[in-house]
């Protein structure tokens, strides 16, 4: 075969794994929006987002329309920032949540709510980029400081102590306050419930900054998965590929943190899913995972309200649950690679 016909076959391959994906994601944010406490047929559900059924338009409109449209917008900035994440460090266990990214954006948030009163509007969406800008300057510094160096090994290792330490500052502040315990009991472990939109549309400039510096990077990190000597005589700034990769992880991350709480395993997940579907290629995993990201989530949100109806499982235990069988699988794999 020649060579302009295998890269059309792979554009097509890789239009027809999109469009799949995008048919699943529809798919996927109906049920998100008829499926709950209860089932809403599709006569309701079109009566209800017309307006004309008064049950049913409340029900979608202000509470399972707005929470789907939450699960497509943190799914993606997570899953965006997972191929990011892994790509730049070149560590297949690389996620926000297990680098301690997520947790210091969560705990920026929750200590500035309880002690500063800062829990809402702007100052929660600055709060958690702050915190996790921090969190990911201080996982690299722990991680280089090791005799081995800025290994993968150290930074997940680094990473998950992050994690561990500020998770257990952040359960005993909300513990201890009982007006913050109300407010994130439920957002620490990751939930969908829409913010007030004064949260909401501070958090969109970030998430779109984010994006837009992954699209922008995403051809030097391909150059960048050989080597940093190799990258550099390929012509690509290997300093500023990974500041600006790394600022996009915390754009998003922040952003998906004061939104929805600290949800892990979302970006671990999907960057192996979206290499397996259509190769190695960064700017097409991205691509990819910018949709199988809310596939993810929305699914697992729509899991947790059946479960255990007519309670309901939020979604951060949904996708931990899904996720650590998955952890361990790849961390076997690295170890058998490794030997």
């Amino acid at each position: 075969m020649s060579a302009p016909r295998t890269v059309a076959a792979s554009r097509t391959a890789l239009a027809a794994v999109l469009l799949v994906t995008l048919v699943l994601l529809i798919a996927a944010a109906l049920a998100g929006v008829t499926v709950g406490t209860r089932v809403l047929s599709p006569a309701e559900t079109f009566a209800g987002l017309l307006g004309h059924d008064g049950i049913a338009a409340t029900v979608i409109w202000e509470l399972r329309l707005p929470r789907t449209l939450l699960g497509l917008l943190v799914g993606s900035a997570l899953g965006v920032a997972g191929v990011l994440a892994q790509a730049v460090t070149r560590n297949p266990l690389a996620d926000p949540g297990l680098l301690g990214i997520s947790a210091g954006g969560a705990v920026a948030v929750v200590a500035g709510s309880a002690f500063l009163g800062l829990g809402a509007g702007t100052p929660r969406v600055l709060l958690a980029l702050a915190g996790a800008a921090l969190a990911t300057a201080a996982v690299y510094l722990f991680a280089s400081r090791s005799p081995e160096g800025l290994t993968p090994v150290n930074m997940t290792l680094a990473g998950m102590a992050l994690t561990a330490f500020l998770g257990a500052a952040v359960s005993a502040t909300v513990l201890l306050n009982a007006s913050t315990m109300d407010q994130y009991r439920f957002w620490v472990v990751g939930a969908l419930s829409l913010p007030d939109p004064a949260v909401l549309l501070p958090a969109i400039p970030p998430a779109v900054a984010g994006g837009i510096l992954a699209v922008v990077v995403s051809g030097s990190l391909n150059a960048l998965a050989l080597g940093d000597d190799t990258a550099a005589a390929l012509g690509v700034a290997v300093v500023r590929t990974r500041l600006l990769a790394g600022a996009a992880v915390v754009l998003l991350s922040g952003t998906a943190v004061a939104l929805a709480g600290p949800i892990a395993f979302v970006g671990l997940v999907i960057p192996h899913v979206a290499r397996a579907l259509v190769g190695t290629d960064v700017r097409r995993v991205l691509a990819l995972s910018a949709l199988l990201g809310p596939l993810l989530l929305v699914t697992a949100d729509v899991v947790g309200r059946l479960v255990a109806r007519p309670a309901e499982v939020q979604v951060g235990v949904v996708t931990a649950l899904l996720g650590t069988p998955f952890f361990i699988w790849l961390t076997r794999r690295a170890k058998e690679r490794s030997r």
